[in-house]
């Protein structure tokens, strides 16, 4: 699916600290608390958040320390701080926990963070079936409450866009192409607010591309089946880059029985091949 397709894109693309940022830095980040969780739930946690060395609490404290007067204590700008620092430096499991929190939240800020990581959750490679159906639900979830709670928020718009997208994968690509225009509309709702977001004009850019690409191939094979090896293939490799396997496995597999009488069917024929064979 064209969602999952860009998720190396928008990780290089998106915005965010850099991990490469300095050890001085970074101890705003990762201050260690000295005291236990038995010590800030006895009513010590207002000495410790007067310290001036502690300005952001690392996600360590929080999976110690369950007390919500420590979490209310934080300010938001710390949250989405450490938050950013947590995306930048690739830390997916540790960022969905820290935002989890703020689940229930009245703030887009918090909501359509939520809904990035737990759409990343969703991608990682050891994440099983269910549960990344589970996670790509959830992340549409949470950046559709986004959007109802701040519509001039740019970032809202973008990943209410890319979660529709993914939730299509589990519905079918009838659903996946009604919906590209509701997409598309949110796109260029997220490039009308902020036009700096490069990554926005890139999902819009190559999401439709695929889309129009796949709209026309189908409309040749309808006026003329099986008319010409190379859109075969070339409909198979979209399916592939939409992330839909069934549907690739089908047309790649009518690429590569399809009679070569041209030195180009023979060349389609290898690649189809070649393909099937990493499809496994």
């Amino acid at each position: 699916m064209a969602g999952r397709l860009l998720t190396r894109t928008l990780a290089q693309l998106a915005s965010g600290a850099n991990c490469a940022k300095s050890r001085a830095a970074n101890r705003n980040y990762w201050t260690t608390l000295r005291s236990t969780p038995t010590a800030l739930t006895a009513g010590r946690a207002a000495f410790l958040l007067g310290l001036p060395a502690l300005p952001c609490f690392g996600y360590a404290a929080y999976r110690k320390v369950q007390s919500s007067a420590v979490v209310c204590a934080l300010e938001k700008g710390e949250v989405l701080e450490q938050a950013d620092y947590l995306y930048s430096c690739a830390e997916t499991e540790k960022l969905y926990q820290l935002l989890l929190q703020y689940k229930d939240s009245d703030d887009a800020e918090f909501l359509w963070r939520l809904a990035r990581a737990s759409r990343d959750l969703a991608l990682l490679p050891n994440v099983e079936a269910e549960r990344k159906k589970q996670l790509t639900f959830e992340a549409f979830e949470y950046a559709q409450k986004a959007l109802e709670k701040d519509e001039a928020c740019f970032a809202a718009h973008k990943w209410y866009a890319v979660c529709l997208s993914d939730v299509g994968d589990y519905k079918g690509v009838k659903v996946k192409i009604g919906n590209s225009y509701i997409i598309r509309e949110h796109l260029e709702r997220a490039i009308e607010l902020n036009p700096k977001d490069a990554t926005s004009i890139h999902i819009l850019v190559l999401f439709f591309s695929l889309f129009q690409a796949l709209a026309f191939f189908l409309k040749a094979e309808e006026v003329d089946p099986n008319f010409y090896s190379k859109n075969l293939l070339m409909l198979g490799k979209t399916y592939l880059a939409m992330k839909d396997k069934e549907k690739a496995l089908l047309w790649l597999t009518k690429a590569k029985e399809y009679p070569a009488h041209t030195l180009e069917d023979k060349e389609v024929h290898k690649e189809a091949v070649d393909l099937l064979k990493k499809l496994g």
